[in-house]
Formats: C-alpha cells, structure tokens, sequence
C-alpha cells in the first residue's frame, strides 16, 4: 500500500538540489507526482507531492532529515487529497499596476470575505517597459464556492483596484 505525503522544502538554492530530492524519493520506491518550487531572493522553496510505499515512509523521511546538515528544510504531512472536493467554479484573477505596499493584503482581505480559497498565487514586481516605473503583477487561480456573487466580488475588487491604482481582470477556467 502506498502514501502519499506532502513536503515543503527551504534551502539556500544551489545546483542539484531538486536531483538530490527526487534521487532519495526514487531510492525508497516513491513517486513524485506534483510540486511548484522556485528561486526567490538568494533561497530556493517549493512544496511537492509524493506518493510512497507505506513501508519505506520512515526510511524516506529520515533520509531527507539528513539533509538538514547542508541548510535544507523540510516539513512533511500527510496529503489531504481525499478530502470532500469543493464545489464551485474556478476563476483566473490577474492584477497588474503601480507597485505599493498593501496590494496583497487589500485583494486578498476581499477574497477572503467572499469565502474565495486562493489555490495558486504567483506575483512579482518588475520594471514597466517604457517607463522604467515599478510594477507589481501578479496570477491567482481561485476557487468560487457556490454561493459566491461572482458580480459583487468583481465590484468588491474593481473598488479596490482603483483605490490602489491596479487593474484587476477575472476569466473563467473550465478545468484544472
């Protein structure tokens, strides 16, 4: 019987980092079957389903314990994929505008009263093309639950975006 486990990993980035990790995964039998990781600042992060014979979890997780010694981080937990799927409709927001502190927590505060899970952000901030000026932009897929007044929660942000000087654009996903 396999398990399967999620993992968050933190380490200062380095070449072969991610090989080390799946080598040890691969060595005790198990299988990688999604992650999202990347480079921020000088430091490396990522988080990462495996799915592992029930046998080898001990083996495995103590194997990764040992590289802690080169400054890697890991935090594991049981994978929660068996739990009830939430119904709704899932939603792409894209948030482009002039870069200031607060951005984040302002739309995120606004989701978050709407009952919105966010399942995957991704911002950064960049240099405008012609410009030169600081741009913050940024890509969530959320998770509507059923009951959400989709035309609320677009006014709810399109009053934030002009608050803060972003625009804020929704497009409907129909399947992940």
């Amino acid at each position: 019987m396999s398990i399967p486990l999620v993992m968050t990993v933190i380490s200062p980035d380095r070449t072969g980092l991610v090989e080390t990790i799946a080598r040890i995964v691969a060595e005790h039998g198990g299988n990688w079957l999604e992650s999202r990781m990347c480079r921020l600042g000088g430091e490396f992060a990522g988080i990462l389903r495996v799915e592992i014979p029930a046998e080898k979890k001990s083996a495995l997780l103590a194997a990764l314990q040992k590289l802690q010694a080169n400054g890697l981080q890991i935090l594991f937990r049981a994978d929660p994929s068996a739990a009830a799927a939430i119904s709704g409709k899932q939603t792409k927001l894209e948030i482009i505008g002039s870069d200031r502190p607060g951005i984040v927590r302002e739309i995120t505060a606004a989701l978050a009263r709407a009952g919105v899970n966010v399942e995957e952000f991704f911002s950064e901030v960049v240099s405008a093309p012609m410009s030169g000026e600081t741009l913050f932009k940024a890509s969530a897929r959320l998770q509507l639950p059923a009951q959400c007044d989709l035309a609320a929660l677009k006014i709810d942000l399109e009053k934030i975006a002009a608050d803060l000087l972003v625009d804020v654009s929704f497009a409907e996903l129909t399947s992940r």
